[in-house]
């Protein structure tokens, strides 16, 4: 058994539970951990049966393998540069029985999709790091700092997603809601019919997050979805909604 086959260390890593127990994830104890980004992106994958999926940046695969378990007729590519993160996506792939339709692949968002030697997907799906400016951002822990830098931009990312699914394919992003007018001019190049969903801690706050679908040379106008309000003010931890969401019970879906 090579070091990268052999089992995460206990000692370093923890065993989540996902999807109301359904799903099993090893990830690291510190640094970048698969969270609430992870499941709403993989709640919004609605690829229909038969279709392949391509995530960029797929980390311990938190949300490639929820997808995947979401979406049982439809085979999943996950697409990480960090050896270590790979390693255990594909792990966590076999130790939750889906390693016959899901494959990891070591490479690097910042090169072009074309090297992968792959035929353009039906869908994407990505939660790109939130900064690009090291002067916007607080030290973080070390092992988190690929996830949340994107050290060549997010122009890297929507390149890279643009290019990776074919001509009518979706490509679906999770990221903050302050970054949306650029997201949507990085992707309108190549994409249109775009989808925004809203995604607010609370009903009375701003919205945080956005969730963005966007169709490849897609020509229908832009759509404002209702938003996603996660918690309550009454003390519940969330609201219905989002704890059907986060329990596998229902999807987040598009028009």
């Amino acid at each position: 058994m090579t070091p990268t086959d052999a089992p995460p260390d206990p000692q370093t890593h923890t065993q989540d539970r996902l999807l109301d127990g359904r799903l099993t994830l090893a990830q690291p104890a510190k640094g970048y951990r698969a969270g609430l980004d992870a499941a709403l992106l993989a709640a919004a994958c609605d690829a229909p049966e038969g279709a392949r999926v391509i995530e960029a940046g797929c980390g311990a695969g938190g949300a490639l393998l929820a997808a995947a378990f979401r979406r049982p007729n439809v085979r999943f590519t996950g697409v990480e540069r960090n050896a270590g993160a790979a390693a255990l996506a594909r792990h966590n792939a076999r130790a939750n029985g889906l390693a016959d339709r899901v494959e990891i692949l070591e490479a690097d968002i910042a090169s072009p999709f074309s090297r992968l030697g792959l035929a353009p997907f039906d869908a994407a799906i990505s939660n790109p790091p939130f900064f690009d400016d090291p002067a916007t951002l607080r030290a973080p822990h070390p092992a988190k700092r690929e996830a949340w830098m994107a050290d060549d931009g997010i122009a890297a990312w929507t390149g890279f997603l643009s290019k990776s699914v074919r001509e009518g394919g979706s490509l679906t992003i999770v990221h903050q809601a302050e970054r949306l007018a650029d997201l949507l001019a990085l992707l309108a190049p190549k994409c249109g019919s775009f989808q925004v969903r809203p995604i607010h801690p609370h009903a009375d706050a701003p919205a945080k997050r956005v969730l963005v679908r966007a169709v490849k040379t897609g020509k229908a106008p832009l759509r404002l979805l209702p938003p996603l309000v996660l918690h309550p003010r009454d003390g519940a931890k969330h609201t219905d909604e989002a704890e059907a969401i986060l329990r596998g019970r229902s999807g987040l879906d598009w028009l």
